[in-house]
């Protein structure tokens, strides 16, 4: 290579591999300050672009969980009502069966009546307070509610209410239902029973349901973290490489500086052509 004080070849070289090293360098830096390989779409357009989308996904699963954990509160609090509305029923049909007794005393019988009275009106009670967030699945005119299942919205579950209200399918026993007298107390042992029944159908189905609730919201959970996983073998650097990466790079740099300075020493070869 001929010799020229316009034109050193080696120096250019010597400082294209210095860049060349130093923008490598950069990237691992970054890799290490982020953790990430690719943390941005420059770094690799098509990943970023899959992981992003994962990202969205990942995200919408928070509302579902969130979704899925309001419709098992507002069920979990229809089932205590349910509950009471059962032990309710139990005592009235206990009260509903002494007061049968014809050998019972009209005080006695009027006491009876009086307890009755009271656990029915306390059904009314136990069914309105079973509220979760404007949500009641047990109260008269009451609406089916349905938690988002997927991250699309596609895919719902549903539970249709189950009314509890004194007067209805459910319970039947109506809302000034007494044991006054022998005859309607042995026709309230009956209805009592039949309502114990329905309660406890009723009660099922929405057991079933928060069954059903609480098995998709640990699915959504363990969906997620799967997710999350699968981002992070996307985007996540392996930091153990990467620094050990960085330590060969670094050593390079220095090596590149050297070779750098030695390339520019050549024009001082030159000169000394020159000296006599």
């Amino acid at each position: 290579m001929a010799l020229s004080v316009n034109t050193n070849m080696g120096a250019m070289v010597a400082l294209q591999n210095l860049n060349a090293t130093n923008m490598e360098l950069g990237q691992t830096q970054n890799r290490i300050n982020t953790g990430k390989k690719v943390s941005n779409a420059k770094d690799n357009g098509a990943i970023w672009a899959i992981a992003q989308g994962q990202r969205a996904t990942s995200g919408a699963l928070n509302a579902v969980k969130d979704s899925l954990n309001r419709g098992s509160s507002a069920i979990d609090v229809a089932i205590a009502g349910g509950e009471s509305v059962s032990d309710l029923l139990l005592q009235m049909k206990e009260k509903a069966l002494a007061a049968s007794d014809t050998s019972l005393d009209s005080a006695s019988r009027t006491a009876m009546n009086e307890d009755f009275k009271a656990l029915r009106d306390q059904i009314t009670k136990a069914v309105a307070n079973a509220d979760f967030n404007g949500v009641n699945l047990i109260k008269t005119g009451a609406s089916a509610i349905a938690a988002l299942a997927n991250a699309d919205g596609s895919s719902k579950l549903t539970v249709s209410p189950e009314v509890m209200a004194l007067g209805g399918s459910v319970v039947t026993v109506a809302t000034t239902g007494t044991i006054g007298t022998v005859t309607t107390a042995a026709a309230m042992i009956t209805t009592v029973t039949n309502s114990i029944a329905n309660v406890s159908a009723s009660l099922a189905r929405l057991g079933t349901k928060a069954k059903a609730y609480e098995m998709h919201n640990t699915f959504i959970g363990k969906l997620q973290d799967s997710l999350d996983a699968g981002i992070g073998n996307l985007v996540d650097a392996d930091l153990a490489k990467e620094s050990a990466k960085l330590q060969a790079l670094q050593t390079k740099q220095q090596l590149g500086v050297q070779a750098l300075s030695i390339a520019n020493q050549t024009p001082q070869t030159i000169m000394s052509l020159f000296r006599g």
